[in-house]
């Protein structure tokens, strides 16, 4: 589990850093994944977003410095990237429930985060069915979202996404050019290496892109390719969640800087039995 110990090394070189700006990209970088990935692995794992995390850590030790020393609130506040009283003080009642003036009452009482250190148990309770396969790569035609990574937000930014292209009558004329494999409509996430991302929602074809809408090239690689089974997004959201936390710990594989992709096939996505597909760029280790 070299990754594991990776993510670790990460959270650490957080810990050391919790009073600077927080660097998502340096992060990932000593995960040895892309931003995207290190964000969503890390909320997975966790089980709350990594921006909570620093917020509830940085409140943590705003804390014990308000019982400890005698700097001024506003010193505290700065220190830990409040540029302001009001959203420090926003901040530390989020966390603590009382205003930063009174953790310094006799008796107050606070709330203590401690660092997180990750240890997988692998649980195994339910199947997932998967295959390997290679790809060369293909186009895709489609529309495109961007957005700033955060998990917590693209949970439901993406299904909207999805809501307000079949509401413009885009997803008829995306499917109007689906001509090769795989025969399905692609949700594709990819430029992952930065702060934000993009999100496809589009088709394999070779047929012109029409007005409105754009091209993109998948790259040739490596896939971890997943069956859904259930109704949309809960189903595909949960499937994600255990790939991260209980398939790839011990796969042999680790992620590959290529893009997320999701394969929805013809039906209802709402029936309990509704298939489709979960393609997870991999290397192996």
């Amino acid at each position: 589990m070299e990754w594991l110990g990776r993510l670790n090394a990460a959270i650490a070189y957080l810990e050391e850093h919790l009073e600077d700006e927080v660097d998502i990209t340096r992060l990932a970088r000593i995960a040895c994944c892309s931003p995207f990935h290190f964000q969503r692995m890390f909320s997975y794992l966790a089980e709350l977003p990594l921006g909570e995390y620093i917020r509830r850590r940085r409140m943590t030790r705003a804390a014990a410095d308000l019982q400890n020393n005698d700097e001024r609130i506003i010193d505290i506040a700065l220190k830990y990237g409040y540029d302001s009283p009001t959203a420090f003080n926003r901040a530390f009642r989020g966390v603590h429930g009382i205003a930063p003036s009174e953790a310094r009452k006799a008796g107050a009482v606070l709330k203590a985060y401690m660092p997180i250190s990750f240890k997988i148990s692998i649980k195994g309770e339910a199947e997932m069915n998967y295959r390997i396969e290679k790809k060369d790569a293909f186009r895709i035609v489609g529309t495109k979202g961007h957005y700033e990574l955060n998990v917590e937000e693209n949970f439901t930014q993406i299904p909207a996404f999805w809501q307000s292209t079949v509401q413009s009558g885009k997803i008829t004329r995306i499917l109007g050019l689906l001509n090769q494999e795989p025969k399905g409509i692609l949700g594709v996430t990819s430029s992952l290496k930065g702060k934000d991302f993009d999100y496809y929602i589009a088709v394999p074809s070779d047929m012109a892109a029409p007005e409105g809408l754009e091209e993109f090239i998948v790259p040739a690689g490596t896939w971890a390719i997943f069956t859904c089974i259930g109704p949309m997004p809960t189903a595909i959201q949960e499937l994600q969640k255990r790939i991260v936390s209980e398939w790839l710990p011990n796969s042999g594989y680790e992620y590959a800087d290529a893009p997320d992709i999701e394969v929805y096939f013809e039906g209802d996505q709402q029936a309990k039995d509704y298939r489709c597909e979960v393609w997870l760029p991999v290397v192996k280790k």
